[in-house]
């Protein structure tokens, strides 16, 4: 990497955190200042400190910083905090004299909880540019915070492979089309890990399992206490009709069942020995990349580090795409699941020279070309400015499929996942009891007991404050 300016980045486990707020349901010169080099309006005097929430990011975010100086002398400088551990470095850096300018901030609990270094972006360049307004967080008429991207999840599919599967005798689906629902997926996922040698032979391919290991280490079990728990909240809090803002003090877990049939689908239909999940020697990503599997549950910023010639992988974009977790609930109209966990905050508590100096870098990053070419072709990442047309529309397979989902009538996923209270002692526990079932030393039951009543003696927690 590139690093001309301070830098760190720390490796640990992800588990993105989040509090309380309950969910429910171009590139060509077109005349503005995106053409502009950024020297030529640049005026502020002071420097830039910016507080990433995104590891994968990292590098791009030190050239475009690097970029940004030598054009205009500003001093930026990129911190990237460890995976998991953005609000332990936060609290730190926010302690220094020499505090971030900008940090990120994960739900409107967040942002209430660091109300007092918010500033109003209402009157910025940076909330004019949001095409969708509801991208941008707030308390009454303050616009707290802003999306910098949005994101989606589900299961990413090589698209080659199981196409080539359809094709064979006997396969249980004619077309990818077919699989709409978990029974099918299901079928399709028992049927291709039962078949791997067969397709091998057939399709030159070099699979192992259907699923990639679903890892219940600390840097792959939020994809299954974050995301895949995310399923059966979301379909319990819209039959409920949970108020977004409020929270829910306690869950009925009336869809663990269906997460129950999806978890014992990704451990079955794998090659991972269900007792090493929480060794942290699996890796999904490689496994998915290297042509092994066929089905791997993560988001669309897999797309970066998937078709990213240097990690050696050999999926490219074409064989890329991104199906629904089907969840056997309302599987006719499920999309994927849309959301964001990612808004930028500007710290009140800076210097004005500060603050002006990061708007201004704020702004050259959503109408630069530098900065659009950053963000979406380099970080993979879907821009929510009305900036990012032609060359820097979205190219990711991922979010192409979102929208495609969208298009056809398909009702988005919410990421209802950010109202859970104390989340990472809250996932820790339905951890330690997935583990156990899975390994064949416990029962379900203790999952749903962590699920469900962790859930309130979570909340409970989180609000003894509140209580005195």
């Amino acid at each position: 990497m590139k690093k001309k300016l301070v830098s760190v980045l720390l490796v640990s486990a992800m588990a993105a955190t989040m509090l309380a707020g309950c969910g429910g349901n171009g590139g060509s010169s077109d005349g503005n200042d995106s053409t502009q080099a950024a020297g030529d309006k640049t005026t502020a005097t002071g420097s830039v400190y910016l507080l990433n929430f995104k590891p994968e990011t990292d590098e791009a975010w030190q050239n475009l910083a690097k970029t940004y100086t030598d054009q205009t002398g500003v001093d930026v400088t990129v911190l990237t905090a460890a995976d998991g551990q953005y609000n332990t470095t936060l609290q730190a850096e926010m302690a220094k004299a020499e505090a971030p300018t900008i940090f990120t901030v994960g739900n409107s609990a967040a942002a209430k909880t660091w109300e007092d270094y918010t500033m109003d972006l209402s009157d910025t360049a940076l909330y004019d540019h949001l095409t969708d307004k509801s991208l941008a967080l707030k308390n009454g008429d303050k616009v707290v915070s802003v999306a910098n991207c949005y994101e989606c999840y589900g299961l990413i599919y090589n698209k080659t492979i199981l196409e080539g599967y359809c094709g064979m005798d006997g396969a249980v689906v004619k077309s990818v089309d077919e699989i709409n629902n978990f029974d099918t997926l299901k079928a399709v996922a028992d049927d291709i890990n039962s078949r791997v040698d067969e397709i091998n032979d057939a399709l030159g391919t070099n699979l192992t399992e259907a699923f990639a290991s679903a890892g219940l280490d600390d840097g792959s079990s939020w994809r299954f206490t974050g995301h895949l728990a995310n399923m059966p909240l979301y379909y319990e809090f819209k039959d409920d009709g949970c108020d977004l803002t409020a929270g829910e003090e306690s869950i009925k877990g009336t869809y663990l069942d269906n997460f129950k049939n999806v978890w014992d689908m990704y451990v079955s239909d794998s090659a991972a020995d269900p007792k090493t999940l929480n060794s942290g020697a699996l890796n999904a990503e490689s496994e998915f990349g290297m042509g092994e599997a066929v089905f791997y549950q993560n988001g669309d910023w897999e797309f970066s580090p998937l078709t990213n010639e240097e990690n050696g992988y050999v999926v490219t974009a074409d064989d890329l795409s991104m199906m629904p977790i089907y969840f056997g609930v309302d599987d006719e109209n499920e999309g994927l699941c849309v959301g964001t966990e990612n808004y930028w905050a500007v710290n009140a508590k800076a210097s004005q020279e500060d603050i002006d100096a990061t708007l201004e870098f704020l702004n050259w990053v959503i109408t630069s070309d530098e900065g659009r070419d950053a963000i979406t072709n380099q970080m993979g990442l879907t821009a929510p400015y009305d900036t990012f047309t032609g060359d820097y529309e979205t190219k990711n397979a991922f979010a192409q499929a979102a929208n495609k989902l969208m298009t056809d009538g398909k009702t988005s996923v919410a990421w209802s996942f950010n109202a859970t209270p104390n989340v990472d002692d809250w996932r820790a526990d339905v951890v330690s009891a997935l583990t156990a079932y899975t390994a064949g030393e416990g029962e379900w039951d203790a999952v749903k007991t962590a699920f469900v009543d962790g859930w309130a003696n979570q909340w409970k927690i989180a609000h003894e404050d509140d209580a005195q």
